[in-house]
């Protein structure tokens, strides 16, 4: 599993989100940039997630996944 798949592949899944991948094989950090999201609890945004991931996760193809989660103006702020 590559982090540009990821990456992708919750983009498509999450419109009006940006996703920051880092890691390779099966471990990746995320950051994620979405007004959206930062409004959930932060229950809310993992579920979101890894609902999306879990069938990587079920077959192994992603084993640990960390995320953190950024408004539009946070992250601005932070590059």
């Amino acid at each position: 599993m590559q982090a540009v798949e990821v990456k992708s592949f919750l983009e498509g899944k999450l419109p009006g989100t940006k996703v920051e991948v880092e890691g390779e094989g099966c471990n990746f950090q995320l950051n994620v940039i979405s007004d959206e999201l930062v409004a959930l609890s932060p229950v809310k945004r993992q579920q979101s997630i890894y609902a999306h991931l879990n069938p990587w996760i079920a077959d192994g193809s992603i084993h640990a996944v960390t995320m953190k989660f950024f408004s539009s103006a946070a992250w601005a702020e932070r590059t």
